[in-house]
């Protein structure tokens, strides 16, 4: 619920400070991923969204076709005009489109050091080897070094941290989280580890240890967003002042939930219903208050 607002000899303030994020993301006229899957993820939990637009997909439910990236000095403009305004709890990093929008956003982060920043790289298979090798290039370099938290999944974060890994065995979450320490990444969150038949791992791993793991059944459905959702979800679970091993706990239950609860739009893919948490009992009672979020993140009894 909105705080009351008192009027005072400075003007309206607000009674306690409503925790507000930063995501950096591009729109995803779909609905599956992008802004939209941040907007919707980041406000289930409670958290005022700062929208910052850094280019459009081209897509369908099924596939995208290709990307327009923004002007990086718009991307600035946006950002820098909020942050002068509005004080952040976190900076989430989603597809940017170019290297020079990295550029821009690592140099940004660079002027807010306090401030976490969990990063999302997304699966690129759809784009050229060219633009693909220079866009991974300049977020390790640039955007890694400032980065709080990385997120992505176990075949992405393979292909880009670990090219020659040769070994017959995949990475273990941690090895992959040594990877990105070496560029300055204190946690790594890697979803979709295979465990072997019909079960996958999501973990968040440091070099040393798995801080927190869930096991979960594949679903026979294929998803799109889901890599954008946990990873906002997150974001807005630290903005609320959780720290860091319960926020990745509540967003797994946060992520099944909308997951179970998917549901195709068009002739393509899934995707995560992220308002489950919203919708009428199944009994068709009425509640007595309305449903929020919480109601729906059963505390941290993650598997480990």
């Amino acid at each position: 619920m909105n705080q009351p607002i008192k009027l005072t000899d400075e003007g309206l303030t607000p009674e306690m400070a409503h925790p507000c994020a930063m995501t950096f993301n591009s729109n995803d006229p779909s609905g599956a991923g992008g802004l939209t899957a941040d907007i919707l993820a980041m406000s289930s939990v409670g958290v005022h969204v700062l929208a910052v637009c850094t280019g459009t997909y081209l897509r369908d439910t099924a596939e995208t076709f290709d990307h327009v990236a923004m002007d990086e000095d718009a991307v600035d403009d946006q950002a820098r005009n909020i942050l002068e305004d509005i004080p952040v709890q976190v900076i989430k990093v989603g597809f940017c489109g170019t290297p020079e929008i990295i550029s821009a956003i690592a140099e940004l982060c660079t002027d807010y050091p306090d401030v976490p920043v969990v990063a999302y790289m997304p699966s690129l298979s759809w784009w050229q080897d060219d633009p693909i090798e220079a866009y991974q290039d300049a977020f390790m370099e640039l955007l890694l070094p400032q980065t709080t938290l990385l997120v992505g999944s176990h075949s992405t974060l393979w292909r880009w941290l670990l090219p020659e890994w040769g070994s017959d065995r995949p990475p273990t979450a941690r090895e992959l989280a040594k990877a990105a320490a070496e560029k300055g990444v204190p946690y790594t969150l890697v979803t979709g580890l295979p465990q072997g038949g019909q079960h996958i791992e999501n973990a968040l791993a440091t070099p040393l240890s798995v801080m927190v793991s869930e096991t979960i059944e594949r679903f026979d459905a294929i998803f799109t967003g889901a890599g954008d959702t946990i990873s906002a979800t997150v974001a807005g679970l630290l903005a609320m002042g959780d720290d860091l091993e319960a926020s990745v706990a509540e967003a797994f239950s946060y992520l099944d939930g909308a997951l179970d609860a998917g549901f195709r739009p068009g002739m393509g893919h899934a995707v995560a219903d992220r308002l489950f948490w919203a919708q009428a009992p199944d009994d068709g009672d009425e509640a007595d208050e309305p449903a929020t979020a919480e109601d729906f993140l059963p505390g941290h009894d993650t598997r480990h």
